[in-house]
């Protein structure tokens, strides 16, 4: 089984920064891909990034690309999203995910892949 909390939501002017951890535990936090999904007010739950465990791989959704930056630390068992250039548009909960133990490459933008799931972190972005 594993855990995953997820901090760093809060409130941010529009062209600001944040930085979202999610902390893992209860499993090999190196042996299984990581990713980020968002949930806007009335909209269905939508992929933001993910990377392998080996973070040789790392994918984002064109929403985010270039703003954006998914990283993990296998040590520390915490994976995190740099967000800059925030937009009101990036406003929703966000979640990390974890899959099963995967492929040293192998990273997933489908939500379908997952299998363990945090509470969420808020984050709303005034304009």
């Amino acid at each position: 089984q594993v855990q995953l909390v997820e901090s760093g939501g809060g409130l941010v002017q529009a062209g600001g920064s944040l930085r979202l951890s999610c902390a893992a535990s209860g499993r090999t936090f190196s042996t299984y891909a990581m990713g980020w999904f968002r949930q806007a007010p009335g909209k269905e739950r939508e992929f933001v990034a993910t990377i392998s465990w080996s973070a040789v791989s790392t994918y984002f959704a064109d929403s985010v690309k270039g703003r954006f930056t998914i990283s993990r630390d296998n040590a520390k068992n915490t994976l995190y999203l740099q967000m800059n250039s925030l937009k009101p548009e990036d406003t929703a909960v966000y979640y990390c995910g974890a899959t099963d133990p995967v492929p040293i490459s192998t990273a997933y933008s489908r939500e379908s892949r997952y299998k363990y799931w945090g509470q969420g972190t808020q984050v709303i972005v005034s304009s």
